[in-house]
C-alpha cells in the first residue's frame, strides 16, 4: 500500500467535517497511578465508534454511479453501523454481513440507520473475507481493514491527538483487523515520528502478537468478549504495515477489560464496549514512570445493556 501523504490526510479531514466529530481528550479519572493518561473518546461519535471517520471518507470518495449500486461490508457491528449511516446519508442501500451472535445493540442500530444486516456464521464471514467473496458482486464493497481511503479517514484521529496534546509520548490503539491502527499510526508517524505507538489486543484473540512472533500473518483461536477486535487472522496486506508501526503489542485479559469498563463508567461516566476499553486496561498496566503523557483511544461504546449491568455488578457477562 502506498503511504498516504499529509495532503491526503488533510483532504480527508476536510471531507469528514460535519459528519465525524472532533472528539474530546479528557483525563482518566477514578484510579490511582493514572496521572497523564488521557482518553480519546471515539465512543462519542455519531455511531458511537471511530468507524464513521474512515467509512465515510471511503464512501464519499466513490463516484455517484458506484454508490448507486449500494454499499456492502463485513462487520461485527461498528463498521456495519457506519455503512448504514452512510447509506442513509447518500440515499443508497447498505448491507452488512454480520456474524450470528453479534451484539444486539449493534444489530438494532444498523436497522435504525436504515441498513440491512445479513447474518452468517463466523466461519462463513471470515471465509468470505479470506476468499475475496465480494469480487464480482453488485454492491460497492468497502473493506473494513485494507481500504486505503478508510485508513486515511481514520488518520484524522491521529491529527487531533497531536494538535490537542502536542507533548503526547505514548498512544495506545486497539487492533483487530488493523485498519484503525494503520490509519492513526501513519498519521502519528508523519506528525510526530518519536511518539510511542502501542497496539493492544485481547489475550483470547492475539492475531497481531502471534503474527509478530511468527514473522508473518497467521491465524489464531479467537473467543473474546471484545467483539469489535475479534479478527482471528492477520492479512498479508496489513501485517508488514502494522509490524513497522507498532513499537509494542500488549495482550489484555478479559478480567482486565471488565475492570476497565467499570473504571470508565464510574470514574469518567463513559460507556465503553470491550474493544473500546482495551486501551485503558493497557494504560493501567504500564509503569507510570515509563508511560509518560499517554493517550488511550476508547474506540467504541456499543455494548448490550444486560452485559454492561453484569460487568458493573462485578459479574462475568
Amino acid at each position: 500500500m502506498e503511504t498516504p501523504t499529509l495532503e491526503e490526510f488533510e483532504e480527508a479531514r476536510q471531507r469528514i467535517v460535519g459528519v465525524a466529530y472532533r472528539t474530546p481528550l479528557v483525563p482518566l479519572h477514578g484510579s490511582s497511578g493514572v496521572s497523564n493518561v488521557y482518553l480519546k473518546l471515539e465512543s462519542l461519535q455519531p455511531i458511537n465508534s471511530f468507524k464513521i471517520r474512515g467509512i465515510y471518507n471511503a464512501v464519499a470518495r466513490l463516484d455517484e454511479a458506484e454508490r448507486a449500486r449500494g454499499l456492502f461490508t463485513t462487520s461485527a457491528g461498528n463498521t456495519a453501523q457506519a455503512i448504514a449511516w452512510c447509506g442513509r446519508h447518500f440515499g443508497v442501500e447498505a448491507r452488512s454481513m454480520m456474524p450470528h451472535g453479534a451484539p444486539q445493540t449493534k444489530a438494532d442500530a444498523v436497522r435504525a440507520y436504515g441498513g440491512e444486516p445479513v447474518f452468517v456464521t463466523t466461519d462463513e464471514l471470515f471465509s468470505y473475507m479470506r476468499n475475496h467473496g465480494w469480487e464480482g458482486q453488485d454492491y460497492a464493497f468497502i473493506h473494513p481493514w485494507t481500504n486505503r481511503d478508510v485508513l486515511i479517514g481514520h488518520g484524522s484521529a491521529g491529527f487531533e491527538i497531536v494538535e490537542d496534546i502536542p507533548e503526547v509520548e505514548t498512544v495506545i490503539i486497539p487492533v483487530g483487523g488493523g485498519g484503525f491502527l494503520a490509519g492513526v499510526g501513519l498519521a502519528l508517524r508523519a506528525l510526530k515520528p518519536d511518539v510511542r505507538i502501542i497496539a493492544v489486543e485481547p489475550e483470547r484473540c492475539p492475531a497481531l502478537t502471534e503474527s509478530l512472533a511468527a514473522g508473518q500473518g497467521v491465524s489464531v483461536n479467537c473467543d473474546t468478549f471484545c467483539d469489535g477486535v475479534a479478527v482471528p487472522y492477520m492479512t498479508d496486506e496489513m501485517f508488514p504495515l502494522l509490524r513497522d508501526l507498532a513499537d509494542a503489542c500488549m495482550l489484555i485479559s478479559e478480567d482486565e477489560v471488565f475492570a476497565a469498563i467499570r473504571l470508565l463508567a464510574t470514574g469518567n461516566k463513559v460507556i465503553a464496549e470491550g474493544a473500546g476499553a482495551l486501551s485503558v486496561a493497557a494504560a493501567l498496566r504500564l509503569d507510570p514512570a515509563e508511560r509518560g503523557t499517554t493517550v488511550a483511544i476508547v474506540t467504541g461504546g456499543s455494548i448490550d445493556q444486560a452485559k454492561l449491568l453484569k460487568i458493573l455488578a462485578g459479574e462475568t457477562p
